[in-house]
């Protein structure tokens, strides 16, 4: 579980620069009924009601369902993860998934079933972060190494084989989509580097949670490591990447 309220003060902001751009094709249509998957804290579905979208956000994480229940109560919101979903053939006008495909098991196998859901003509938006320039959250990684404590590496991802965007073009194309494509997109996630400690060490998940319960001084030796690495983008941000699919039913 993660912590909602940390993640809203975190990640939140910066996951949500992908969300215009993953919702572009949802503004062509008019009022459609839209799945966000793996809401999150809902900032997928603040946007697509402000379209005029009906809403059916899920998630596999309760404490997240909860907090977008409460803050989007004109969403129906649903306990659910791929690769498989809880809704007949052909139930949805667009599905939008921000940051959410990076974390399914069998990617084929869930390209399948958002093309189940959707119906013809529907649209898909999927994002997924660039992993090689995702200093983001690259830089504790590099502290704790720094710190003289062993971190594993990234676990190899289901997505992985299908992450480059020629590899997931012809998956998306495999699947039966049309109009299959992927954009990239580069930015500098700008924060107070003393804010985004708080929010890697509480809200990123079990790669980065064990800091806090280590002794004080082992954290604290962390995080002046932590400090020492991201001093270079105090002033113009911490640079990541990012893919966006997009494909017609």
């Amino acid at each position: 579980m993660t912590d909602p309220q940390a993640y809203a003060r975190g990640f939140a902001h910066l996951t949500a620069r992908t969300v215009d751009p993953l919702l572009n094709l949802v503004r062509k249509s008019r009022a459609p009924r839209l799945l966000d998957l793996g809401c999150g804290t809902g900032v997928v579905t603040a946007a697509a009601l402000a379209l005029g979208a009906d809403v059916t956000a899920v998630d596999s994480d309760l404490d997240m369902l909860e907090h977008t229940a409460r803050a989007h109560p004109h969403a129906t919101v649903r306990l659910a993860a791929l690769p498989e979903l809880p809704f007949p053939d052909e139930s949805f006008d667009a599905v939008a998934g921000n940051f959410v495909i990076d974390h399914a098991p069998d990617t084929p196998a869930c390209l399948a079933e958002l093309h189940r859901i959707l119906r013809p003509g529907g649209t898909l938006a999927l994002s997924w972060w660039k992993r090689d320039e995702m200093t983001a959250t690259g830089v504790l990684a590099e502290a704790v190494q720094l710190a003289g404590l062993p971190h594993d590496p990234l676990p190899p991802r289901d997505l992985d084989p299908h992450a480059t965007p020629a590899a997931f073009t012809a998956l998306l194309r495999q699947a039966g989509f049309s109009g299959a494509g992927v954009d990239t997109m580069r930015w500098r996630h700008r924060v107070g580097l003393a804010a985004w400690w708080d929010c890697l060490t509480a809200a990123a998940g079990p790669r980065f949670a064990f800091i806090l319960d280590l002794d004080q001084e082992t954290t604290e030796r962390i995080r002046e490591a932590y400090f020492t690495l991201a001093a270079p983008y105090a002033e113009e941000g911490f640079p990541v990447c990012a893919h966006l699919a997009h494909a017609t039913r």
